[in-house]
């Protein structure tokens, strides 16, 4: 077993429980490390026996150009997303990360993190 890690994606969307959110849109960070069997891949040496990081990354990119008003919406259907594609992946963590969200004084980030 081992992991495969996409640290620091970036992107800017539109996610939010308050309306104003969902208009002027803000800075999102995603974290995803994914636990599989690699063997086959590593004794191999073949991107079709493991978990292709362009894939995955395409599949973060989609799920947040989709509207939400929660992170743990977000953080759900990416490991869904990605379920849907490596259904064999022991586990996935997804790290949501929402810069300067309002909550009425200074914070950096508003971070969730899911697994399945």
């Amino acid at each position: 077993m081992g992991t495969i890690s996409l640290e620091g994606l970036e992107f800017f969307a539109y996610h939010g429980y308050y309306p104003e959110e969902q208009r002027i849109g803000n800075k999102y960070a995603l974290d995803i490390t994914i636990t599989a069997d690699f063997l086959e891949a590593a004794q191999n040496d073949k991107l079709s026996e493991t978990v292709n990081y362009e894939t995955i990354y395409q599949i973060a990119s989609k799920v947040m150009q989709e509207r939400a008003k929660l992170l743990e919406h977000i953080g759900f259907s990416v490991i869904e997303k990605i379920r849907q594609h490596y259904p064999l992946v022991a586990n996935i963590t997804v790290r949501v990360s929402k810069f300067n969200p309002p909550v009425g004084g200074v914070c950096t980030r508003a971070v969730i993190t899911m697994e399945g």
